[in-house]
């Protein structure tokens, strides 16, 4: 592998010299700039971007920022494992480290504090929500306008870059297909509301019934906070209003396996006495039984391109954008559960 020391023999400089050049420190004459380049090129001689970092005063990490939530295993939950496995592959390509660090959802938590440290150049952030303590940390990383992303999470400040998925048209279509085998009593078991793509499946659940001449009946509307257990409690009320339902809308795999679990320790057979369809498309939704009918998110691709979009910014300042906006689309998965 070709090293500095052999582009300065090249080039007919010194070592600190490519060093400088390579980094863009300082002033430097242009032919010697030049020369520099072109052995760099000739050798096929790549700059480790960590050590760029460094020469620059810059740290060579992305930051991930996750919430702490006690006795919650989050590294073996589909949702982040996806992302952070797509971030880590973006990270791993463009020769940078990645730091994760922890917070307290319940109290604002100074994002700017890592880029004043140099603890990060840039951050992620993952499962943040519209509570106060959230929304002023990520307002206040806008106001300063730094290099960060919030991943599947609106929020109202136009300078807060985003990478979700289109959760309102995923459940536009979840419901649809239910809709389109005949089925007309739709429940909905939501996760928590304090997160805007809570609001979204709930617009798309909305949305497909009205299309359909239904009019949306909030006594068959649940709330679970997206955990298997909440699932599995939310299985009372369910069998309660069994005689009420044809099918319900899950708003993840984990709530929706849970509920399927508490159904049938009542005694409900699965599909034949409820038809249900989730979100996710996890790894554990072709293998239950029966098998989901769920929504595929592109976890792993919103990682990546969060954490791809966010390093090509600090390397190219010029020609990247400052505030990042993308929506992926979903895909509906078709299986047993919703009677197929």
């Amino acid at each position: 592998m070709t090293n500095r020391k052999e582009v300065a023999k090249l080039a007919g400089v010194s070592e600190a010299t490519v060093s400088r050049v390579l980094n863009g420190i300082g002033p430097m004459k242009e032919s010697t700039r030049d020369r520099v380049l072109e052995a760099a090129k000739r050798l096929n001689y790549e700059l480790n971007a960590v050590a760029s970092s460094f020469a620059r005063g810059k740290s060579g990490n992305l930051g991930v920022v996750l919430p702490y939530v006690p006795k919650v295993h989050l590294f073996s939950t589909y949702y982040f494992s996806e992302l952070l496995s797509g971030i880590g592959e973006a990270v791993r390509s463009k020769g940078y480290g990645l730091l994760l660090m922890f917070r307290d959802p319940a109290v604002a938590y100074d994002y700017v504090s890592l880029y004043r440290t140099q603890r990060v150049d840039a951050c992620i952030v993952l499962g943040a929500s519209e509570i106060d303590s959230e929304k002023e940390g990520i307002n206040r990383l806008a106001d300063e306008g730094l290099p960060f992303c919030v991943m599947d999470q609106r929020f109202d400040n136009p300078l807060v870059s985003i990478v979700a998925a289109d959760h309102e048209q995923g459940s536009y279509e979840a419901v649809r297909h239910l809709l389109d085998k005949g089925f007309k009593r739709i429940g909905f078991l939501n996760g928590s509301p304090q997160y805007s793509n809570s609001r979204d499946r709930m617009t798309g659940y909305g949305r497909a019934l009205r299309d359909a001449g239904i009019r949306l009946d909030e006594s068959i509307v649940y709330e679970g906070n997206y955990s298997r257990t909440s699932g599995r409690l939310a299985a009372i009320p369910v069998h309660r209003d069994l005689s009420r339902l044809d099918a319900i809308f899950v708003s993840n795999d984990r709530m929706a396996i849970g509920l399927m679990q508490g159904l049938r320790e009542q005694g409900c057979r699965l599909p034949e006495d409820l038809k249900v369809v989730a979100y996710d498309d996890s790894d554990a939704a072709s293998v239950t039984e029966p098998p989901l009918t769920t929504v595929k998110v592109p976890f792993y691709d919103m990682g990546r391109l969060a954490a791809e979009k966010l390093l090509t910014r600090l390397m190219d300042k010029e020609s990247s954008e400052a505030v990042i906006n993308e929506r992926l689309q979903t895909e509906l998965k078709i299986r047993k559960s919703s009677g197929d």
